[in-house]
């Protein structure tokens, strides 16, 4: 079973969909003792760091999830709960991240030409070695929807990468812990193939 993490964020139910296809029971929680007891645990969202982080803390969500992760099950994170797995974001300074890898969220810089948020398809780089993008053809295309990017400490840590105006660090890979800027559920089938590798984990 899945947990999807529930602390109001948006854009679960396509998550949930996409799931749903591939044929995962999932189930959308905010309840411990089943975030703790699943086999992997999604970590979605989008909006604002700062009040995610507040919301994580509300529901009393920051330990679980370091617990589950600490157990070494596979965990991912998608949009902002990529940034929230980090040590925190230009978007809400002196807030601090889950601290689950280190690294910061910075803004896009605005520049001619160049919109943000950043909406649409953008191409990635991949680390060859990376499980979540095993079998998946470098230069695919997914879709992302974000003002801020993920500038990890660890280029190891770094599966796969992307240029709008600045690199961008797409997703990350570190032992159990794998997480996407962009929108797998979104992503059409290469953003299944992705869901699938992360199952397969």
């Amino acid at each position: 079973m899945i947990a999807v993490i529930d602390y109001d964020a948006g854009n679960v139910k396509n998550v949930l969909n996409a799931l749903k296809r591939l044929g995962q029971e999932a189930v959308l929680t905010r309840d411990p003792e089943v975030i703790l007891q699943a086999d992997r645990a999604i970590l979605p969202g989008v909006g604002a760091f700062g009040a995610a982080m507040e919301r994580l803390e509300q529901f009393g969500l920051v330990p679980v999830i370091q617990n589950y992760v600490a157990s070494g099950k596979p965990f991912l994170g998608i949009c902002l709960g990529l940034q929230l797995m980090f040590d925190s974001s230009e978007e809400a300074p002196g807030v601090r991240g889950l601290s689950l890898l280190p690294g910061k969220v910075v803004k896009i810089s605005d520049a001619p030409g160049l919109k943000i948020p950043h909406i649409g398809w953008n191409d990635l780089t991949l680390n060859p070695r990376s499980r979540l993008f095993a079998g998946i053809p470098n230069q695919s295309y997914v879709y992302f929807v974000h003002s801020f990017y993920l500038q990890a400490e660890h280029e190891e840590d770094v599966a796969a990468s992307t240029e709008y105006g600045a690199h961008i660090h797409a997703a990350v890979e570190h032992g159990n812990l794998v997480a996407c800027q962009f929108h797998p559920e979104k992503s059409g089938d290469v953003g299944l193939a992705i869901l699938k590798n992360f199952i397969a984990m």
